[in-house]
Formats: C-alpha cells, sequence, structure tokens
C-alpha cells in the first residue's frame, strides 16, 4: 500500500513578504466637478455669476467624497475659481485635488504610500502583487518600486507562486 505524502506549502514557508497595494485603496466615492455649466456661453467665467453659483450651491452633497476638479470645456479658467472651488469643498470633502479621476486616483494613492514604514521590508524579498479586486494604478507600482528599491533585498512582481524578478541587491 502506498504511503500518502504530506503536502508542503512551500510559499507559506519561504522568507517572501507579499506587498499587495490593493490594501493601500482609499474607500469612498470619486467624483469630477466640472466647472464648465458655470461658463457664460460655453466660453467664459463671469466673477460675480460664479460667486452666486458658491453662495447657493449645496456643498453638503459632497461629504466624504473624494472630488476631481475640472473644466471640460476649452476655456482659460482663472486659477482664482478652482481655489474657490477648494474653499467651499473643502468642510466637507475628503479629498479636492485639480485634475481629472485618473489625477485623483494618484493622489489617494500617493498619500498612502507616504504613510508606509518602508523599514518593514528592509532586507527583505518583497513580492509586489499584481492582482487585485479594486484599480491600482501603474504610478503606485512605480512609486512603491522606486521607495523600495533601495530598502528591499530583492523585489519581484507577481504571485508568490509565480513571480517577475525586478531587482535583487547584490551581497556585500
Amino acid at each position: 500500500m502506498e504511503t500518502e505524502k504530506e503536502i508542503v506549502n512551500r510559499v507559506a514557508l519561504s522568507p517572501l513578504v507579499v506587498l499587495n497595494l490593493e490594501d493601500l485603496y482609499v474607500p469612498g466615492e470619486r467624483l469630477i466637478f466640472d466647472i464648465a455649466p458655470n461658463l457664460y456661453q460655453g466660453l467664459i467665467l463671469k466673477e460675480k455669476d460664479f460667486r452666486d453659483f458658491l453662495k447657493s450651491h449645496d456643498w453638503s452633497q459632497y461629504s466624504g467624497k473624494h472630488l476631481a476638479l475640472l473644466c471640460s470645456e476649452d476655456a482659460i479658467i482663472p486659477t482664482w475659481a478652482y481655489m474657490l472651488l477648494a474653499i467651499h469643498l473643502q468642510p466637507f470633502a475628503k479629498t479636492v485635488i485639480f485634475g481629472n479621476l485618473k489625477n485623483l486616483e494618484q493622489q489617494l494613492f500617493q498619500q498612502a504610500i507616504a504613510k508606509m514604514d518602508l523599514e518593514t521590508y528592509r532586507n527583505s524579498k518583497v513580492v509586489i502583487k499584481g492582482c487585485s479586486k479594486v484599480p491600482v494604478p501603474e504610478y503606485a507600482y512605480v512609486e512603491i518600486t522606486r521607495l523600495l528599491t533601495p530598502v528591499a533585498q530583492s523585489l519581484m512582481f507577481g504571485e508568490p507562486c509565480s513571480t517577475v524578478p525586478l531587482m535583487k541587491r547584490k551581497q556585500v
């Protein structure tokens, strides 16, 4: 009779440290605030009309949300207009940036990465996980690679069972 061999999970026993950027995803609704509806004839922003809009608009609808400010029309918008929007949104929105949704996502990941303690990865063999259930921008992968390169012993991309080697520091 054949004896059963114990199945050994070599991935679990390996010294690999898995970094899942999905864990840095900031929850919350993401919205674009388009200034275009406030343009006079779709071309210019009249200060008085814009200030009247700012006074009458219900800003509470943006509570807890992440906003990207932009103008979808090809118009020259004075910088002060975006600054006024930021002032009105600040008490309500979690995040306010100038740009599109891609810029917003990058900013959210940038802030999350900046809070990381990179020392926990010192001299480690790090696998930067590739698959995620939430959108992780390429920016996050590039930034974490840049920051971990001088810290980690090695960097890999993918899953612990199937990685693409990126960097291995030479032993001194």
